[in-house]
């Protein structure tokens, strides 16, 4: 055995890879020694006032999280000091994150890591250092634990934390169960006609493209929050994709099938069906996505199939799009593509939608996730039953081919804005073609699809434009019916559309209650006259196969 010297380096580690090793790390996101030293004498100040708090000299500050509302944690002299502890170390580790010297992409990613880790070790997570979850285990003596651990099990099993009483629901039972029937499917979608609920309806049919992502349901939980009954309501004769939930026989389409054989195939079967050459369209979030893309297809062919489009929370422009930027660069897509997508060794797979899911409920750790471990687990509690939590749970899988082509060139490369960039099912793109007035809807607080990047849509589209924002997120501001009497919407006081989604949001005004009221209003305006409804779904070449919400909805991912 060869004997080192005393001034070698470790094995593995000899001088020139140590030497690269000390280069990389060098070029790592580092604090400024200032920041560094202020935000240290910040800690130990604000950690000295705690400790002697806590021995009776001083008074603790409030606590104010709802994680640590119950009265066990202030009961007990250690278990407050815990968690002022706790929260001071977290706050600290939220300043240390903001100060790294990066650009904006790593800081969000560190602030991004930096609070998943925060969260997960929130002493609440803990049934040693949980005092509420101690307290009902002895008055239970031992009930909520033994209930806790048939949770997890079950949950094990499931493959995913439940957030709702899945038994409490069926799709097409409870869920999902707008009256109407399937009158075309295809290996990609199952089209909806639902049953008129008006003497008449309006002349031009309207379609909804809801997101592949998820399932269209979302638009039709129960009939007061149902989107879908609300526009057969006023009259219209509506139309919705429920697109397929991918098994191992599709796992090979791309994007050029989800907008030929999906989006472009749905709006051909509504004209046929209908007999009108123009229809009005709407797409939710990628369905939005996938809608202005097919009709932008079209528009290459010489056809301008919408008479008017809605777009809610849609990205089209990705220059800003929300939380989930953190999660794009070119190293992670060249792995999803060299994984899943088309030309991967293995060939191109499935991407799972339990993963998809668990992805979305990480953005909100403590309300989606260890809200449930603590619920579940440690207290033995039963999710309450919550039909839209049901559907979050109700996960999708995707193509990988679809998915790695949507990921590089509109997260990644931004490229689905630029005119003449993309060719898609055949066509030059360019979504400026596209001639029909446009609806477009974003909601204040979505982290998701920030409401500036869906105003921007305003900025691609060249047709006569109408910019909403309603309040709440992604899913609940988008939901909000008008007879509930929740939340407020925002109109500007001219129809100017200023470049920069701020200057508009000066000029607008606030007008409480749901925003579907003047999103109706506007819809009708380009439905064209009444006449008398249909007596029976479909027509002669479409004819009903099976009644809604059909076969596709019901597929487990």
């Amino acid at each position: 055995m060869a004997t080192r010297k005393k001034n070698d380096a470790p094995p593995g580690m000899e001088a020139q890879p140590f030497a690269e090793l000390m280069q990389q790390m060098a070029h790592l996101p580092q604090i400024s020694p200032t920041a560094l030293a202020e935000l240290q004498a910040d800690y130990l100040k604000q950690a000295t006032a705690l400790w002697n708090a806590s021995l009776g000299q001083g008074e603790a500050p409030a606590v104010g999280d709802r994680r640590f509302a119950a009265p066990e944690w202030r009961a007990s002299p250690a278990a407050s000091f815990m968690t002022q502890l706790y929260l001071l170390n977290g706050r600290t580790l939220g300043r240390m994150a903001e100060q790294v010297e990066a650009d904006d992409k790593t800081k969000a990613r560190i602030r991004f890591a930096v609070q998943q880790f925060v969260d997960a070790a929130s002493p609440s997570n803990f049934l040693a250092l949980n005092p509420e979850a101690q307290k009902l285990a002895l008055d239970s003596h031992g009930e909520t634990l033994a209930r806790g651990l048939q949770h997890l099990w079950g949950d094990v099993q499931r493959g995913h934390v439940s957030q709702t009483d899945e038994s409490a629901f069926e799709v097409g039972k409870n869920v999902a169960t707008t009256a109407g029937s399937i009158v075309f499917e295809n290996e990609l979608f199952q089209l909806i006609e639902y049953a008129p609920l008006t003497k008449t309806v309006h002349a031009r049919p309207f379609l909804l493209v809801p997101p592949c992502i998820n399932k269209f349901y979302i638009l039709d939980l129960q009939p007061d929050n149902s989107l879908i009954r609300y526009a057969v309501s006023e009259g219209h004769r509506v139309f919705v994709v429920s697109w397929r939930n991918p098994d191992d026989s599709v796992k090979h389409l791309g994007w050029d099938d989800y907008i030929e054989h999906g989006a472009v195939q749905a709006i051909r079967v509504v004209q046929e069906i209908s007999g009108q050459e123009q229809i009005n369209a709407l797409g939710f979030c990628v369905g939005g996505t996938i809608l202005a893309t097919a009709l932008a297809v079209l528009a290459a062919r010489g056809e301008q199939a919408a008479a008017s489009l809605t777009l809610l929370t849609t990205l089209l422009d990705f220059a800003d799009n929300g939380i989930l930027d953190i999660f794009v660069d070119e190293a992670s897509v060249r792995l999803r593509e060299a994984t899943l997508g088309a030309e991967a060794p293995q060939g191109p797979q499935l991407l799972h939608g339990q993963e998809l899911a668990t992805t979305f409920s990480f953005l909100r750790p403590n309300d989606l996730v260890w809200n449930y471990v603590v619920g579940n687990y440690l207290k033995g509690e039963a999710p309450p039953a919550f039909d839209l939590l049901y559907w979050n749970g109700d996960s999708t899988n995707l193509p990988g081919p679809m998915y790695c082509w949507y990921l590089r060139h509109t997260y990644l490369q931004n490229e689905l804005k630029q005119p003449g960039r993309l060719t898609v099912c055949g066509e030059t793109l360019d979504l400026g073609a596209i001639e029909a007035p446009v609806y477009v809807y974003g909601s204040r607080e979505d982290h998701i699809v920030p409401w500036q990047a869906a105003y921007r849509n305003t900025q691609i589209l060249n047709g006569k434009k109408r910019f909403v924002m309603g309040a709440s997120g992604h899913i609940a501001g988008v939901i909000n019916p008008p007879a509930k009497g929740k939340r407020s919407h925002w109109i500007a006081r001219s129809a100017a559309l200023p470049a920069d989604p701020e200057a508009w949001l000066k000029s607008a005004t606030e007008h409480p209650g749901s925003w579907w009221t003047d999103w109706s209003a506007w819809l009708a305006s380009h439905a064209g006259p009444r006449k008398p409804a249909p007596k029976a779904p479909g027509s002669r070449k479409f004819k009903a196969i099976e009644p809604a919400p059909g076969r596709y909805v019901k597929v487990k991912a």
